[in-house]
Formats: structure tokens, C-alpha cells, sequence
């Protein structure tokens, strides 16, 4: 017997009245609750079992959040102005110091955007960043569990959900129009940033920044301890592709 599969956010393509497309965003909406709740559910079940017989925390950095957001600021200040220094250092460290493990003092949540070379607008070198991607930079339950990893076993300091301008996902979004295949399955996460904005699409990047960041800080019991604690924090920030400046969120 052959097996068809189908997602909930499947979108027909047929399908062009708003009543089918707000049916298939409360389908997106709806699974991603559920997906959200089982995360925090699961994690809250097993996280002391999981932190606990963790092993130590790779990074030897003794530096702190504070000190963490600098570092990546001021590494964003040498891109903006052409002075990179990683370069010059990144195949050494690749060679030397890379190969069995790694020690990177801050994460980045950042869009998928090819226009958003993380570790070059920060000017860090190999190993020093825990880089996670996607569309929108959107907060789902893999990319929590891919971000509890760099706190809890790397032992990052800082997290930065890195929203960008012209972004093509909060975009998509706020036009709602149908689209092929899955993709639709990216409104939903965005679209309480739009309710928030409105159609402005500056706006609604950060607002999407914002709203993915407090997200992260509270659907994870393991960074949320940590923030807690003191040792992480969790930044919303925008990067400008025109410019290359990041500015920081508040």
C-alpha cells in the first residue's frame, strides 16, 4: 500500500479566499502550540536528568553576558568599518584547535538570508560562535533544543535572535499570499509580530526579533535557569544589510 503524506501546512494552491487561508494559519497555529507545549512539557520532565549528567560546559571563557555582548559588538564595529582580524586567524584555528572540539563564548538565532554572514558581521573567528538559522529566525522546538545544547553543553554566554532588514520571511507574512509546498508553515510564528506592527515592515522585523527572543527566554526551562542564574542573556537585535551595523533591541 502506498503512503501519501501530508502536513498541516500543506497549502493548496487553489486556494486564494481568506477564509482557506486563515484555516490553514490556525492549523500552523494549532500545531505549532502543540508543538510548543510538548517541548516545554518534555524538557521540564527530563531537564534535571539531562543538565545534571551533562558534562561539563566546553568554554573556558570567564567572561560574562555583559562581557560576551561586547566582544560581539565590538567585533560588528571592525566589520562596519572594513578592519576584520578573524580572518587572518580563522585557518590556523582550524587547523589546530577545532578539529575534536569546540568552545564558542555566544549564539547567534539569525535568518537564513545569505546576506547574513554571522560570523563575518561580528568578526569572530571558527569555533568562537554557535550559529543556528532559519527562515524569519523564528523560535520553534529544534531550534530550542539546538540553543539549550550551546548553554548547557558549550556553555555560551550570551544568545542574540538576529533580525535583518528586507527580510523576505516577514515579508511573505504580512502579504499572505499562498505559496508552494511548506513554506506557509513560516507565518505563523511571525504573525504576532504583524498583529503587533501592522504592515510596516521594519516594524514587524523587530517586533519579530523581540517577540522570538522573549520566547526563547521563558519556552525553555534550561536557559531560563540560566538567565535566571546570570550566567546567559538573550538580546534581540537587527542587522543592517546596507550598512552591515547591528543595533541592539530594547
Amino acid at each position: 500500500m502506498k503512503l501519501k503524506y501530508t502536513s498541516p501546512q500543506d497549502v493548496d494552491m487553489n486556494c486564494h479566499s481568506d477564509e482557506c487561508r486563515t484555516k490553514h494559519e490556525q492549523t500552523g497555529l494549532a500545531r505549532r502550540s502543540f508543538l510548543g507545549q510538548a517541548l516545554v512539557g518534555g524538557v521540564a520532565a527530563i531537564a534535571g536528568a539531562t543538565v545534571m549528567e551533562a558534562p561539563p560546559a566546553l568554554a573556558q571563557s570567564t567572561s560574562t553576558p555583559d562581557d560576551a555582548l561586547k566582544a560581539l559588538m565590538d567585533g560588528n564595529g571592525r566589520f562596519v568599518s572594513g578592519q576584520l582580524q578573524s580572518l587572518d586567524e580563522d585557518l590556523s584555528i582550524l587547523k589546530s584547535k577545532t578539529a575534536e572540539k569546540q568552545e564558542p563564548f555566544a549564539a547567534v538565532l539569525s535568518c537564513a538570508d545569505s546576506r547574513v554572514p554571522v560570523e563575518f558581521v561580528f568578526d569572530q573567528i571558527i569555533g568562537h560562535l554557535f550559529v543556528v538559522r532559519v527562515a524569519g529566525n523564528i523560535t520553534t522546538p529544534e531550534i530550542i533544543a539546538s540553543l539549550e545544547y550551546g548553554v548547557a553543553v558549550l556553555g555560551t554566554k550570551v544568545i542574540v535572535v538576529l533580525g535583518h532588514g528586507s527580510c523576505g520571511a516577514v515579508k511573505a507574512t504580512i502579504e499572505g499570499k499562498p505559496v508552494p509546498g511548506q513554506i506557509s508553515a513560516l507565518y505563523a510564528p511571525i504573525r504576532p509580530a504583524v498583529n503587533a506592527a501592522g504592515a510596516d515592515l521594519d516594524a514587524a522585523i523587530d517586533a519579530n526579533a523581540k517577540i522570538q527572543a522573549a520566547l526563547l527566554s521563558t519556552a525553555s526551562p534550561i536557559i531560563a535557569g540560566a538567565i535566571k542564574d546570570g550566567t546567559v542573556k538573550v538580546v534581540p537585535a537587527r542587522y543592517d544589510i546596507a550598512t552591515g551595523r547591528v543595533a541592539l533591541l530594547t
